[in-house]
């Protein structure tokens, strides 16, 4: 697959640790849904703080271990496929935030193609 070069389009999912989708964490669900839909790439990081829509602080720093933590999934493609696999997307989260925005990419390979 030819590497990725120029304007294409970021998608941000952020969810929570504890949201689920058909029996496993929704950020797994999340990107194996971008996986096959042929996006090139996806990334799932972990937040050590946040807060959403109803402002309940989410954070690492309490006593407990907390199992409600941010999850923010990310992928980068050309426009057209991020767009195809929103339903998808849309359909799996029941609540959290897809943003979208422009990323320049300058340089992606993958270790068989070469420099």
């Amino acid at each position: 697959m030819k590497g990725l070069e120029g304007e294409m389009l970021l998608v941000r999912i952020f969810v929570k640790e504890s949201d689920h989708f058909e029996g496993q964490p929704l950020y797994l669900g999340l990107l194996k849904a971008l996986r096959d839909a042929g996006i090139r790439g996806g990334t799932a990081l972990r937040g050590i703080a946040g807060f959403g829509a109803h402002t309940e602080m989410h954070t690492d720093r309490i006593l407990r271990l907390s199992s409600d933590l941010p999850v923010v999934v990310e992928a980068v493609d050309d426009e057209a496929r991020i767009r195809a696999v929103l339903p998808k997307l849309d359909e799996m989260i029941e609540s959290g935030l897809i943003t979208f925005e422009r990323a320049n990419v300058i340089r992606y390979l993958h270790p068989n193609q070469g420099r």
